[in-house]
């Protein structure tokens, strides 16, 4: 956990905090306050541990506001603007609605790596692109979704989508964005079938959750586009109540795309309880291969669809919790969750 401290790491944010004994304060492990003495540290489970302990918030990193609050601004302006889909969001209008254009360009670069009114693009090609599908003419499709012309849609979906709107009524689509919770934000992405995506965007061996969805695309041959779907929708709410500790299974259906070796080892670790582990050698000797037990943690490592299939459950044969894509604090504090839940 020091470490985490001395190099500011953002990926430990909500995983525990720093309290600091000389100025009687707690912070976020990223804060960027100066660094306290090691022997003046103190590390807390959660905020309300740190505030029992008599230390107050910074008022620099604000520890108790939500662990992602760049993602937050960005989904507040989506929301206003997925009430009112047709308008015309304009940097007038943003100023209007009470939001800076300024502030908005840079958290949705920051946080997407595109701009507002690039996302905004690719949400109206999106609606295009189901309204092509329900039957409507590339012109109907088109004013639907609030594009000018013809031209101008085609432009869209060669930008968006890398593809005519002809192209990508006959190709898949696969949806993603981004959703917070205590341990960072998340990337979700989810195509017609179900969610083939549940990645932490900050992961802890280098693993680059938007490669990793490219790579699931281009093995479906689908195209990748921002926005949301009715899995997403689901997902984020099931997630939300499974990190309060109010749902121990998931509904929403899940994608997998993978080997049929992945596959089978995937489905297993569906298996293993809520609160439970099991080692790499069981898993091995439960698909009948008790000699495998190196493929199965290859294939556990290679899971895309975190906390939904279980592979934070998986431990080595000496009990240590070995890797995890989203590092072992977020592993081991996944882990605590589900035994205080049981335990509640």
């Amino acid at each position: 956990m020091w470490r985490a401290v001395e190099s500011r790491d953002r990926a430990a944010d909500g995983l525990f905090f720093l309290g600091v004994v000389t100025t009687g304060i707690f912070c976020r492990p990223s804060c960027p306050a100066r660094r306290p003495r090691r022997e003046n540290a103190l590390f807390f489970a959660s905020a309300e541990a740190a505030r029992n302990g008599g230390l107050r918030p910074c008022l620099r990193c604000r520890p108790e506001d939500p662990p992602e609050p760049g993602l937050a601004f960005c989904q507040t302006v989506l929301t206003a603007v997925l009430a009112e889909p047709a308008r015309r969001w304009s940097d007038l209008e943003l100023s209007r609605r009470g939001f800076d254009p300024v502030q908005v360009r840079r958290a949705f670069l920051a946080r997407f790596g595109h701009t507002f009114h690039g996302h905004l693009r690719a949400l109206r090609v999106v609606r295009a692109r189901r309204q092509l599908d329900a039957g409507r003419t590339l012109s109907e499709a088109g004013a639907r979704s609030g594009f000018d012309s013809e031209s101008g849609l085609r432009a869209a979906f060669r930008a968006v989508l890398d593809a005519t709107p002809a192209q990508a009524r006959v190709r898949s689509a696969i949806e993603f964005t981004h959703l917070s919770s205590p341990l960072g934000s998340l990337l979700a992405a989810a195509n017609s079938e179900g969610v083939c995506l549940v990645e932490f965007d900050a992961s802890a061996d280098g693993v680059d959750a938007k490669a990793r969805l490219l790579s699931i695309a281009a093995r479906s041959n689908a195209a990748v586009v921002v926005g949301t779907n009715p899995h997403l929708e689901r997902l984020a709410a099931e997630l939300a109540q499974w990190f309060r500790g109010s749902r121990r299974t998931f509904d929403v259906p899940c994608s997998m795309i993978g080997t049929d070796f992945e596959l089978e080892v995937w489905r297993r670790l569906r298996d293993v309880p809520y609160g439970s582990t099991a080692t790499y050698g069981e898993i091995a000797r439960d698909l009948g291969r008790p000699n495998g037990t190196r493929p199965v943690g290859r294939a556990n490592g290679r899971n895309p669809i975190a906390i939904l299939v279980p592979c934070h459950r998986v431990i080595g044969a000496s009990g240590d919790l070995t890797g995890y894509a989203g590092g072992l604090d977020r592993k081991r504090w996944l882990l605590a969750h589900e035994r205080r839940v049981i335990g509640a």
